[in-house]
């Protein structure tokens, strides 16, 4: 089965929430066979960040409502934006 890419903006639910936490907390919450890949920081505005992360799931049914719910139930989360989604590219042996 493929996987996905899945790059996420999420933005805190406050203006003082723990970033580091949030996103240390996201990796727990994540279903089985869900994975974030990486994560950084991107600044947004007045000294406000929020978390992008790439997430990889399998391409079937009902995994990004999965993933999304998985992600909102983190406290601290406000906000996700969904910037892009693309299949995993697979490196073959020759």
């Amino acid at each position: 089965m493929a996987r996905l890419v899945v790059r996420i903006r999420i933005l805190p639910a406050e203006a003082d929430s723990d970033l580091e936490n949030v996103s240390e907390s996201l990796k727990k919450s994540l279903p089985e066979g869900m994975e974030l890949k990486s994560s950084s920081m991107e600044p947004i505005a007045f000294g406000l960040k929020a978390i992008v992360g790439d997430f990889l799931l399998d391409d079937a049914e009902g995994q990004m409502d999965k993933l999304e719910e998985s992600i909102k139930s983190v406290e601290g989360v406000g906000e996700i934006e969904v910037t892009n989604i693309s299949r995993q590219s697979v490196r073959m042996k020759q």
